[in-house]
């Protein structure tokens, strides 16, 4: 019998905020949501308490998945943008399984449909290898392969190469945002979340704003998105969903994504109709040389509330199929 008893304690933590919700019964979507500042909490094990006492009514979960936005290696895990390290054993629950959180994207694709994507391009999605990126307090990259009965997810940190620039505007960006107060210091490697991220649209917008000799907004990257009507901060959303494009188009290649390239993260929904009707797509299937594969190649927006709690239900229902089989 398996070891995986009801409810099922569910997570998607990132660099900001971790979102927690319990799954109650067998196919059940998560419920009890709710979410956390990631800063007001010493670290993963205070969160989870919290979450459990203060929203769930003190449950106790058989068996947890946590999505984590950070490598994990085996049952431990180091956040990229929040200082919380640690084994999943320290969390004190029967079952524990961590996830990357976009691993857990990955994983929930298959169970999105409908209203839950926005098309950006393409064909319809077809069957074969899948990626998910998209930005957030960083830029997160995966893949899902098929096989035999299933999926595998395939979990990196693609979001740390270098960024994809094209033209003479971005490469003058680029000489703008070596110099500036980057993560790993003034003069080195652009990466791409640099870039391709919350805090990374707020430095694409002070690059531009250096570029073409005017003072930026001083704004968090959700007031810079918010200000349509201001030119410089038009543009910044421009250049950010041109080496968006770039960026998956790379992804796409990289993984041989014929069965469609997805985008998460919390930045994209707030400027979803800029990313379908602006240079995203045409700069995706860009490529001297495999332009007509690209083509080929679905592009969505992944818009359900929670997808990553739907990915870590879906993968703690399949470690709990695989327990009872064994």
């Amino acid at each position: 019998m398996s070891s995986f008893a009801y409810p099922w304690l569910v997570a998607d933590v990132g660099g900001t905020n971790a979102r927690f919700g319990l799954v109650t019964s067998p196919g059940a979507r998560p419920s009890h949501v709710a979410v956390l500042a990631g800063a007001e909490h010493r670290g993963l094990p205070e969160a989870v308490a919290a979450y459990l006492a203060d929203h769930a009514g003190g449950a106790r979960p058989g068996a947890a998945c946590l999505a984590l936005a950070g490598p994990v290696d085996g049952d431990r895990y180091a956040l990229t943008n929040l200082p919380w390290t640690g084994s999943a054993r320290d969390l004190g629950l029967p079952e524990v399984a961590l996830l990357n959180d976009f691993e857990a994207l990955a994983v929930s694709l298959p169970h999105l449909e409908g209203d839950d994507l926005a098309p950006l391009g393409g064909p319809a999605p077809s069957y074969g290898v899948k990626a998910v990126l998209g930005p957030g307090t960083g830029l997160g990259v995966a893949g899902l392969v098929p096989v035999d009965g299933g999926w595998v997810p395939v979990p990196g940190e693609g979001g740390h190469v270098t960024l994809p620039v094209q033209d003479e505007r971005e490469l003058e960006v680029l000489g703008a945002l070596r110099h500036a107060r980057l993560p790993g210091g003034p003069g080195g490697q652009v990466v791409a979340e640099h870039v391709l991220s919350g805090p990374g649209l707020v430095r694409l917008h002070r690059a531009l704003a250096e570029v073409r000799g005017v003072p930026p907004v001083e704004d968090t990257a959700s007031g810079i998105v918010s200000r349509a009507d201001d030119g410089l901060c038009a543009e910044t959303v421009e250049v950010f969903c041109g080496l968006l494009g770039s960026f998956a188009g790379n992804v796409a290649l990289t993984l041989g994504a014929r069965g469609g390239v997805y985008l998460g993260g919390g930045v994209l929904p707030r400027i979803a109709e800029r990313v379908r009707t602006g240079p995203f797509r045409a700069r995706f299937a860009t490529n001297p040389d495999m332009a007509e594969y690209l083509s080929a190649i679905a592009t969505s927006l992944i818009v359900a509330p929670q997808p990553a709690l739907t990915g870590a239900a879906a993968w703690l229902a399949h470690l709990a199929s695989r327990a009872d089989r064994a």
